[in-house]
């Protein structure tokens, strides 16, 4: 009985650190498993931010178009108002 009695004593302690050995790793599971939850969180933002630079460019490159239009006709007017007032 007393072999019986050491060997429970001998396999509690061992699974008491196998306990304190599993521990750190599934606490690192927990975290490995919240930061790839946050990585698929930043590359849905990233896409996101990504997609909104495209339309931005093309609003940009819009924009730059209209200008470009606006520049052409006030220089046109002011050379017709020029004209009128006889200042070349």
């Amino acid at each position: 009985m007393a072999q019986l009695e050491e060997a429970a004593v001998r396999l509690t302690a061992a699974l008491d650190r196998l306990e304190q050995a599993a521990a750190p790793l599934a606490e690192g599971r927990s975290r490995l498993a919240k930061s790839e939850v946050r990585l698929a969180a930043l590359n849905q933002e990233r896409e996101s931010l990504l997609a909104r630079i495209v339309e931005l460019e093309e609003e940009s490159r819009s924009l730059a178009t209209i200008t470009e239009d606006v520049e052409g006709r006030l220089d046109g007017a002011i050379a017709e108002i020029r004209n009128a007032l006889g200042r070349n």
